[in-house]
């Protein structure tokens, strides 16, 4: 490994078949040496969600096509940023397994920790509700992945982003407020939101972090004063050890501003918030920083296995066999999976069942477009609306 490279493949190691587990190297030498190359059908899907989660967000499927775009293989799937659950189908591939058995160990990175993260995203988006939620967890995982896990995190629900490169592969703008040691440089925290806002671009909000050097009350109080109108919102970021009952420390700071006439100021959470202490919060903060809950959430557990070998239905006992489809009412959203090709029959509620796996790839040609993350985090945010609102989904 050369001084200059970091731990990390680059995109012609995983395109190379490079990042696989060395089971399918060597099966696919003992399959080239005996002349056996069969047609296949693969399915991805997960048998279990983690945690008590009973949904999933499907992320990671514009690596996937990347990946498989040029290769003799055809793909359907759900497209990027739909929901899914246990037992569903999400993509299945099809062609020769020799073309494309080396990527399986890459294939399944990809949409495995990407599905976590956006599904962590999701349901911290939906118990915040209308309050702003904040990827901050980039500093917690490799770099070489942040502007993965914070894509993941955007399209899964974030409000925003905190790392420059992944603002940009994103298309916004990234977003931060200040940093301990900004406050512990300049001396004290009235002295660090001053100088903040006398250089830092006007467009900028200004957000004091308050809980650096004494109570967090009294800094924001302080900031508030010196700030006056320009003040947008104070962050507290309190220790564990010093926080005792962190939503009453929020109403403390809320009661004392409104009391002067500083209603206008809004309240950031940051500081090993998950969907619990969020659903926590909601009556006191206004936004929230979440880092290490999204950008280190459980991975999805889904596996990649062979449904059917030269048209014939087969599979690994535990796995139902066959190709199949994924069907969902376009009314009542009811969804039910079945053998494929799906008759897209009317649903009991009298709405229609259509199959939603739809093809991505076929014979190495992409035939959708990548879209924009914008557009599939809207896609993310219109289906967990629809969920029951009572608790955690």
């Amino acid at each position: 490994m050369s001084k200059k490279e970091f731990h990390t493949a680059s995109f012609d190691d995983i395109k190379r078949g490079k990042v696989t587990d060395i089971y399918f190297d060597r099966t696919l030498e003992v399959l080239k040496a005996k002349g056996v190359d069969k047609k296949v059908k693969m399915e991805f899907r997960a048998k279990k969600l983690p945690k008590d989660w009973e949904w999933g967000v499907l992320a990671g499927m514009e690596e996937t096509a990347r990946l498989l775009e040029g290769e003799k293989v055809s793909v359907r799937s759900l497209p990027e940023g739909s929901l899914f659950r246990a037992f569903e189908p999400v993509m299945e591939l099809e062609g020769n397994y020799c073309d494309f058995g080396a990527f399986e160990t890459a294939l399944l990175g990809f949409i495995c920790q990407s599905s976590g993260i956006a599904t962590m995203a999701a349901r911290c988006k939906k118990v915040a509700g209308e309050r702003q939620v904040i990827s901050f967890g980039a500093r917690r995982m490799h770099p070489a992945i942040s502007p993965m896990i914070e894509r993941s995190a955007f399209i899964g629900g974030c409000d925003g982003v905190a790392v420059v490169k992944s603002a940009e592969l994103i298309g916004v703008e990234p977003v931060g407020t200040m940093p301990h040691s900004l406050i512990l440089l300049m001396g004290d925290t009235v002295s660090a939101a001053k100088a903040f806002h006398e250089v830092i671009n006007p467009v900028i909000k200004r957000v004091a972090l308050v809980d650096t050097l004494l109570d967090e009350k009294f800094e924001a109080l302080n900031c508030a004063e010196a700030l006056g109108k320009d003040l947008f919102a104070i962050r507290l970021d309190t220790p564990g050890s010093r926080r005792g009952n962190f939503g009453q420390i929020f109403q403390e700071v809320r009661w004392e501003l409104d009391l002067r006439g500083y209603s206008h100021v809004k309240l950031v959470a940051s500081g090993g918030l998950d969907e619990y202490s969020i659903k926590e919060l909601n009556p006191f903060v206004d936004a929230y920083g979440v880092g290490t809950a999204i950008s280190a959430a459980p991975v999805v557990d889904f596996s990649l296995d062979i449904m059917e070998i030269n048209g014939v239905p087969i599979a690994k006992r535990g796995k139902k066999s066959g190709s199949k489809s994924l069907l969902r009412c376009n009314r009542c959203l009811y969804r039910q999976v079945v053998p494929y090709p799906g008759e897209e029959s009317p649903c009991k509620c009298g709405g229609k069942m259509t199959d939603i796996l739809t093809t991505l790839i076929m014979n190495g040609k992409v035939l959708t477009p990548g879209e924009r993350p914008i557009d599939i985090r809207e896609r993310v945010l219109k289906q967990i609306a629809l969920i029951s609102k009572e608790g955690i989904c």
